[in-house]
């Protein structure tokens, strides 16, 4: 996956570190929660990218530790990171939540049951709000976050305070296939 890619490439454009590392600091800088990565992607992701030429790796040794394989960019390495950084922006975004599989088919069930799904929706949203808001507070005094990793963390607040108020309005709505008016600010094609 190109993404997955890229994040790994960025990041070892930065600085050279072990797998684990890499997989430490997406997990600090939260970017699980914006991209589709998990843990062990990265290690499979990295042991790719060296096969491919676009990483390279060497074994160090800090004092009693284990050994273990630092990984650095490549000249190739370099220049894939440019193209994947060019293709993907120019791609048309899309914006995927799962939630909305649950949205399209509301009027399936119950009132009762449209209900409870709202609900739990709203209540994971309040959740990710939260969850958002305070990390951003716990960031955005220090200096070592960098300010491209903050303006991530802001938007995907500004997301969520979005959807927390288009529940709100759904709600209000009854719930009824998600769709306002045609033309309305709220105004969602299913």
């Amino acid at each position: 996956m190109a993404t997955i890619d890229l994040i790994v490439l960025g990041i070892l454009k930065k600085e050279s570190l072990s797998a684990y590392d890499i997989q430490k600091l997406v997990e600090y800088r939260n970017i699980s929660k914006w991209v589709k990565i998990s843990t062990p992607s990265i290690y499979k992701k990295v042991l790719q990218l060296e096969e491919k030429g676009f990483i390279k790796s060497r074994i160090e040794k800090e004092g009693k530790m284990p050994e273990k394989a630092v990984y650095s960019l490549t000249r190739q390495g370099e220049q894939e990171f440019e193209k994947l950084m060019l293709e993907i922006a120019a791609k048309s975004i899309h914006i995927y939540l799962d939630f909305n599989a649950v949205i399209v088919n509301l009027d399936s069930l119950s009132q009762e049951k449209q209900n409870v799904c709202l609900a739990n929706i709203e209540d994971n949203i309040r959740q990710l709000k939260s969850y958002l808001e305070e990390n951003f507070l716990a960031k955005e005094n220090i200096p070592d976050v960098p300010e491209n990793g903050m303006a991530v963390l802001q938007q995907q607040l500004i997301l969520a305070k979005a959807i927390e108020t288009w529940i709100s309005s759904l709600k209000k709505n009854g719930g009824e296939s998600g769709a306002a008016e045609p033309g309305s600010e709220d105004s969602i094609i299913l």
